[in-house]
C-alpha cells in the first residue's frame, strides 16, 4: 500500500501505456457486455473507461488511498462506475456477485497468490470469468502455470506476449 501512495502522482505517466496493452490483450479475449465489472487492484482507475461503456456495473476495489483518490475522479465521470478502498484478499462483496473479475497487476504483490484467487473466485458468479496477470519478472511460466492450475478454475485463454511484461490469464469460474 505504501509503495502505491508514494507513487499515486506519477502512477499514470509511469505506467499508463504499459497497463493499456494488457488491458486491450485482455478484452481480446473475454467480453464485459452487460456485466456487473470488479477491478481488482484498480489503480488510478485507468480501466475504467476502457469498460464502463459496455458493462453495467464497473466497481474499483483497490488498497492505495491516494490512487483511490484518482480513481474516483475517474469514476465520478462515469455514472456506472464506483470505487472503494478494499483488500483483495478481503473483498467487501458478496458470493457469486460479479460477471467478471480483473486482476491487473495485483498478484505478484500479494502475500499468497493462491488465496487471491480463492477470493477472485468467491465473488465470480458462477458461469463467470476471471482475468488475471502475473508479473514475468516475479513469476516464471511454469510457476504462474502451477498457481492457476491450483485455483479449481478452468483457463480459457492464455496470452504470453513478448511486447507485455506480464502473462495475462482468463480463467472461467
Amino acid at each position: 500500500m505504501h509503495r502505491y501512495d508514494v507513487t499515486a502522482e506519477m502512477y499514470n505517466e509511469r505506467y499508463e501505456i504499459e497497463q493499456k496493452s494488457k488491458y486491450h490483450k485482455a478484452l481480446e479475449n473475454v467480453s464485459v457486455a452487460g456485466s456487473a465489472l470488479l477491478d481488482v487492484g484498480c489503480g488510478s482507475g485507468l480501466f475504467f473507461r476502457e469498460v464502463a461503456a459496455h458493462a453495467d456495473l464497473v466497481v474499483g476495489v483497490d488498497v492505495s488511498r491516494k490512487l483511490l483518490l484518482k480513481a474516483k475522479a475517474q469514476a465520478r465521470e462515469l455514472p456506472n462506475a464506483f470505487v472503494l478502498q478494499a483488500d483483495a484478499d478481503n473483498l467487501p462483496f458478496r458470493e457469486v456477485f460479479f460477471g467478471v473479475v480483473f486482476a491487473f497487476t495485483v498478484l505478484q504483490n500479494m502475500p499468497k497468490p493462491a488465496e487471491t484467487l480463492k477470493e477472485l473466485k468467491r465473488v465470480v458468479a458462477l458461469s463467470g470469468m476471471i482475468v488475471v496477470t502475473g508479473l514475468k519478472k516475479a513469476f516464471s511460466l511454469n510457476t504462474f502455470m502451477d498457481l492457476l492450475d491450483g485455483s479449481g478454475l478452468r483457463l480459457v485463454s492464455f496470452v504470453d506476449n513478448a511486447a507485455i511484461n506480464c502473462y495475462i490469464a482468463v480463467l472461467a469460474a
